[in-house]
């Protein structure tokens, strides 16, 4: 029998959902029948207590260029931290580098590793493929946390396809991979992905991270994956500010959802996102952590990327600037 889909009757929804977001409204998922901790087990690395400013190096097309370069340019630029991709870091070793060094060459850049992106399918239907997906997700973890990096993303990787999952069971395997998280000492930030048949609006996330009942379960949002996702940015003010450690930043221009892809972003400022207004929401609902640049354009790809960073960096402070 397939799983039933909480979203299946208006009337369970609003039920189930004032308990659910009520829980990350404050900022506290209830730890009532799996944990007895009442504060995240990583309470000194979820929050940075002043605002970050991060590169995820998509935005100058990490996938061509080095890791290495990618630490220059955003230490040259001025980013704190940095936001890698593990097939980047992956490539590094394969080619003799090491983890050791790699966390070096960061700590001298003076950066940090608040986050970093891939693809374990911990969320999926098949039980089997699941937990491959955890034990991939151990790894990455592990590899995050040996260049001295605290967070990974979490999205619906391998359920972007696939029929609705059911949001309950979405929310246990969101707490399993949390508990991996645990043991590695890096955070799971749960994603939205607007393409996703899956986790692709701001609600299902929300519902999903409350329903993890776990207290370090927490929400990775992206100013263009929510216009994707068909999201309101008003619903961010559902959701405690403290609860979001990375937040994805971009804009995109005037295109239909239905149309527009990631290639589409640009920065922040240059598209019709009401990006100050939407940084003056979650800065009002208590968040201060990393806002990360996250672009796929192919146009600023062709240019140089020191260039690309540096004014990736100039057009989110002013973001900033304008929302306070």
């Amino acid at each position: 029998m397939a799983p039933t889909n909480p979203l299946s009757t208006r009337r369970q929804f609003n039920q189930s959902a004032i308990a659910g977001v009520s829980a990350t409204l404050v900022g506290i998922a209830s730890t009532q029948n799996h944990s007895t901790a009442t504060e995240p087990f990583l309470s000194n690395l979820t929050r940075t207590n002043q605002l970050k400013y991060c590169l995820n190096t998509s935005t100058i097309h990490g996938e061509v260029v080095s890791i290495v370069d990618q630490i220059e340019i955003a230490k040259k630029a001025g980013y704190d931290a940095i936001e890698f991709w593990l097939r980047d870091i992956s490539k590094y070793t394969s080619q003799g580098g090491t983890l050791p060094d790699l966390k070096k060459r960061i700590v001298d850049a003076g950066l940090t590793v608040e986050s970093a992106i891939a693809f374990a399918n911990w969320i999926i239907d098949d039980e089997g493929a699941r937990k491959k997906g955890l034990e991939q997700a151990r790894k990455d973890m592990d590899i995050v946390t040996a260049i001295g990096g605290i967070r990974i993303a979490a999205p619906p990787a391998g359920a972007t396809d696939s029929g609705p999952l059911d949001l309950e069971q979405a929310g246990e395997r969101y707490r399993a991979l949390l508990d991996v998280g645990k043991a590695a000492g890096c955070i799971a930030q749960l994603e939205v992905w607007g393409f996703s048949k899956n986790l692709s609006k701001l609600s299902e996330v929300l519902y999903v991270a409350a329903a993890a009942q776990h207290p370090d379960a927490c929400v990775l949002p992206d100013i263009y994956h929510l216009y994707k996702g068909g999201s309101s940015f008003n619903d961010l003010s559902l959701l405690s500010g403290k609860r979001i450690h990375v937040f994805h930043m971009n804009d995109y221009p005037d295109i239909v959802r239905d149309k527009i892809n990631d290639a589409d972003r640009v920065y922040p400022g240059d598209g019709i996102a009401p990006v100050s207004k939407i940084l003056a929401t979650v800065f009002a609902s208590g968040f201060d952590g990393v806002l990360s640049l996250e672009l796929f354009n192919r146009t600023y790809w062709e240019q140089d990327p020191n260039a690309v960073a540096a004014k990736g960096l100039e057009r989110m402070k002013l973001a900033v600037a304008q929302a306070k």
